[in-house]
């Protein structure tokens, strides 16, 4: 049922550009069309509005892609909100190999830290006593709400707070397959987001900007990894280290780092924009054993044609909470995530802070969906066009 629907569905095609994880935007031309723009070319004209608009509320001359109704205020807003926490993806690819116990000798001890750290947390969600009965399928919906953003301009003498607070709900279907095969479908305020892997190839959807490929290593979603899949949790931090340890709330957390290196890096640049840096901290509590803190910072350096350099870096943070057991499985229920996209110059005292949430509730998940397969997995047709195009003879 699920792969006949995925079949069913219908996708603009439109030249493929690599997924920018961070916000983007679509623009019409004259004939009412969307055309694909640079993802950083399009946040820093969201931010020049939100500079030159009184009150921070930027206006489009375009029509919604979805009705008059649809303020363009709104829509950019919702477009912002859901370029940054809709889909975005872990900074490393998930280890393939279960948690082996390492050889003391021949590692550092922040690393053998961070082993045994890991092995709590698959006891704690119960997952040490699934190795024999591992889930081959999982499905999950929920819901969501996503406020909307304040946006902090400072020029060095004064700072001004412009944005509401006022928010979006919405709802999301996920389904994940072993190895590395997940879809998502993200619904917010009449907009839609579609993302997903076949295991090889990332790639995301969007109604303003069309279907985009994800480029460098294939990398798991991180709506997956905080608190809804522990071996795929587990799997990311399999080669982590231990930092020490940091208080969360009420919880005294060991704090582990995994951190995209150079060569990943790199393969993710896009004509100006070049990734500096992605890094991922995971904060577990003592006391549980359950992950309860996530946050990722990615830092994106933009070169212009005078030579300047902007930087984007773009934190994400969620708590995560209300575990509960599903088939002897320890799954996150409810969770909070703040993000902040911070744009700065490298001599300029200017800056600009955007601050944007979500809230979401698990409802329901089911292991082992019968009749699912890689068929509902399967990319759009136009990924594997421009994947024949840029293969090399």
């Amino acid at each position: 049922m699920a792969s006949r629907c995925r079949r069913q569905q219908r996708w603009c095609p439109q030249p493929l550009t690599p997924l920018m994880e961070g916000p983007d935007f679509g623009v019409e031309d004259q004939e009412g069309y969307y055309k694909k723009e640079s993802s950083w070319e399009l946040i820093r004209e969201w931010f020049r509005t939100q500079r030159n608009v009184p009150g921070g509320t930027a206006f489009s001359s375009s029509m919604s892609l979805y009705g008059p109704n649809v303020s363009p205020a709104k829509r950019q807003d919702l477009r912002l909100l859901l370029g940054v926490l809709g889909c975005p993806l872990a900074p490393i690819p998930i280890s393939n190999n279960s948690v082996s116990r390492p050889h003391i000798k021949d590692i550092p001890l922040e690393t053998s830290t961070a082993y045994y750290i890991i092995q709590q947390y698959l006891a704690a969600t119960g997952c040490s006593k699934q190795q024999s009965s591992c889930a081959k399928n999982m499905y999950t919906s929920g819901m969501v709400k996503l406020v909307r953003c304040e946006t902090e301009i400072s020029t060095g003498k004064n700072v001004r707070t412009m944005g509401s607070r006022s928010g979006e709900n919405g709802c999301f279907v996920l389904w994940q397959m072993s190895p590395g095969m997940w879809s998502l479908e993200l619904a917010v305020g009449g907009h839609k987001v579609v993302a997903g892997s076949d295991g090889k190839i990332v790639w995301r959807h969007t109604p303003w900007l069309g279907t985009h490929a994800a480029k460098g290593p294939q990398r798991p979603l991180r709506r997956i990894i905080q608190g809804l899949d522990p071996k795929s949790t587990a799997g990311l931090f399999a080669k982590a280290q231990c930092l020490g340890e940091k208080r969360i709330g009420d919880d005294d957390c060991f704090v582990l780092k995994v951190a995209a290196d150079r060569a990943a890096v790199m393969e993710r640049n896009e004509g100006p924009a070049e990734v500096i840096r992605h890094v991922l901290y995971g904060y577990f509590s003592q006391k549980s054993g359950l992950l309860i803190y996530m946050e990722d910072s990615h830092l994106t350096r933009v070169h212009s044609e005078d030579n300047d350099s902007v930087y984007w870096e773009t934190t994400i943070g969620s708590s995560i909470g209300d575990y509960r057991d599903v088939d002897g499985v320890l799954i996150a229920h409810q969770g909070r995530t703040v993000a902040t996209v911070f744009r700065f110059g490298e001599t300029s005292m200017q800056h600009r802070r955007t601050r944007m949430e979500e809230m979401w509730r698990i409802h329901d998940v089911v292991f082992n969906v019968p009749g699912l397969s890689i068929d509902s997995f399967i990319p759009p047709a136009d990924i594997f066009v421009d994947t024949a195009q840029t293969v090399s003879p």
